[in-house]
């Protein structure tokens, strides 16, 4: 088979540092232009001395051009902030590419619901029924045929994934669910920040973006279409002084009589033919270091029997299955490869 050749705008943050990494070792992509405004002219091992001696270590970064990316690939990968990306990806689909958008710019369906979450006008909205949200055990069908996927948020990776059997199912009430997540410091991406400095994250643990987190309307877009009726969700987000990593643990009520084995059986059939789902075994809870630097969600679940409630616990990384693993597995279905090429990858612990 012929290589695809890509290429990722936006290779200096956290989701294109990761991405660079996982097609390092892709049989079947060659990645061909990386491009930084701020870095233009170096070469990849100058900004990462890691990729010295490595097959793409060597390769210079340019400045991001529509028509030298058209030129030169045949799929792009959009690691640049919301915004930012709908103009460029709008420009590689009028010249007949593919597009995986690592951003948030086509994950809402709806204009008006985009523009209040994300404080800006979108100026491509014609496109946002042309994108395939890129969930794979959601949507890989519609993935195989797209020409612009829209790359999941992490958070949302994690809830809709651990909210999925149950919802479609129907044996949890739709109200009163909560979405209790925790992430670690690069989720808040890799530009300086107060707040994600070494000496205010280590050693401490607090909420952030309560109310507001412009993850929200993600979540429940697509909790909404499994439970086909509009979901509101309490969302509320946490940062752990961990580097990488979300835990999230999610309160949902039972509404039928439901034993743990029989939630379990539901949720082991829904993910098995599924690779990265691993819904644990009874008893067992998921922990962020053993999916650290994988495309695996681990999950855990637990009845109390007191509130009725069942409990749902979710564990991802969110640099690789959140984002640019994603992203990647996204891309093999859209050029008619595994879904696991280049992410058959084993935990990185400890």
């Amino acid at each position: 088979m012929a290589q695809t050749k890509v290429g990722l705008v936006g290779v200096t943050g956290y989701t294109g540092m990761e991405l660079m990494r996982l097609l390092q070792t892709h049989d079947h992509f060659e990645l061909v232009r990386v491009t930084s405004r701020a870095e233009a002219g170096k070469k990849l091992h100058d900004i990462y001395p890691f990729m010295l001696g490595m097959d793409n270590g060597n390769l210079t970064i340019t400045e991001p051009d529509a028509d030298d990316l058209a030129q030169a690939c045949d799929l792009v990968f959009l690691a640049v902030p919301h915004r930012t990306a709908m103009e460029i990806a709008a420009v590689l689909l009028e010249k007949g590419l593919k597009v995986v958008d690592l951003s948030a710019d086509f994950r809402l369906r709806d204009k008006d619901e985009y523009e209040h979450w994300y404080a800006c006008d979108h100026t491509q909205c014609e496109l946002l029924d042309k994108a395939v949200y890129g969930l794979p055990e959601l949507y890989a069908e519609k993935v195989a045929t797209a020409q612009l996927v829209a790359n999941p948020g992490c958070y949302p990776t994690s809830a809709i994934l651990g909210l999925y059997p149950a919802l479609e199912e129907g044996f949890i009430l739709k109200s009163g669910i909560v979405i209790d997540s925790k992430s670690g410091s690069t989720g808040a991406g890799r530009k300086a920040n107060v707040g994600t400095l070494f000496c205010e994250v280590s050693d401490s643990f607090k909420a952030y973006g309560l109310t507001t987190h412009r993850h929200t309307p993600e979540i429940e877009q697509e909790l909404s279409l499994i439970a086909e009726d509009d979901i509101t969700v309490s969302f509320n987000t946490h940062l752990l002084p961990i580097n990488r990593g979300i835990l999230s643990t999610i309160y949902t009520t039972l509404s039928e009589d439901m034993t743990l084995d029989d939630v379990h059986a539901i949720y082991e059939e829904a993910y098995r033919k599924h690779p990265w789902v691993r819904v644990l075994p009874t008893g067992k809870l998921p922990e962020t270091k053993y999916v650290r630097g994988t495309m695996f969600c681990d999950i855990g679940l637990v009845i109390d029997k007191r509130t009725n409630r069942l409990i749902i616990v979710s564990a991802i990384d969110n640099l690789c299955r959140g984002a640019s693993g994603q992203a990647l597995a996204n891309a093999n279905i859209m050029c008619g490869l595994d879904i696991t090429e280049g992410l058959k990858l084993a935990p990185m612990v400890p």
